[in-house]
């Protein structure tokens, strides 16, 4: 058994989406101040980060998008974690239109979409021309019900169009979505389990994820 990760590591200042404020990652208490309060060789360090919930690798819950829809804290664990995993390689051109998923056996699936997109993180690139779901491809994914539906881009929409209609699609119909995954290259094309768990929060709708997958090579 092989665990991959694919989730960026959160950095002091990282800018993933742009006009969205980066992280302040700080100490709350520093391991020198730490010191006066325990016995002489024992300290801890308390961490503090300041950050909206957009940040890094994360997962939408239709609470993002509707102010109906489910909270991280009502997801159930079924739709985030020990998913069987299929991945999705498309190349060439923005809008990811759904005959890159006919064919396929989708249902009760995580399909993440591999654009190599990914390869652009931390440059001015990866805001312009992102790789996105066609309306099309995301009403497809959600008549064959699927489990959850990440990508490796900027977006799952086109940031051009206001209506974001593969949010909407798939929020609406409770599949949850990942954005900003990398390494999908390092997926097997076989079979794999895919986790993407955020913290249990209630009254929100988006958070960051450590995504991985589990691949099982006997």
């Amino acid at each position: 058994m092989r665990l991959i990760d694919v989730s960026h590591t959160v950095e002091h200042e990282m800018v993933t989406y742009k006009g969205l404020p980066a992280p302040t990652i700080c100490d709350y208490l520093s391991r020198e101040n730490s010191r006066s309060r325990y016995s002489e060789g024992t300290e801890f360090q308390i961490g503090k980060i300041e950050m909206v919930a957009n940040t890094g690798t994360y997962v939408d819950a239709p609470f993002h998008r509707f102010a109906y829809g489910k909270d991280l804290s009502q997801l159930d664990l079924s739709s985030l974690a020990n998913l069987e995993g299929l991945i999705v390689r498309v190349n060439g051109g923005r809008g990811i239109d759904f005959e890159n998923f006919r064919g396929r056996e989708l249902t009760g699936k995580a399909i993440l979409v591999h654009t190599g997109w990914d390869r652009h993180w931390r440059t001015d690139q990866y805001f312009e021309g992102n790789p996105f779901l066609t309306r099309r491809a995301a009403q497809y994914l959600a008549d064959a019900r699927v489990q959850l539906v990440g990508i490796d881009s900027l977006n799952i929409d086109d940031t051009s169009d206001g209506t974001r209609p593969a949010h909407s699609i798939l929020l609406g119909a409770e599949i949850p979505i990942v954005e900003h995954l990398c390494n999908l290259q390092s997926l097997p094309d076989k079979e794999f389990r895919f986790f993407a768990v955020p913290v249990k929060v209630q009254g929100m709708g988006s958070f960051p994820v450590r995504a991985f997958a589990v691949v099982n090579e006997s």
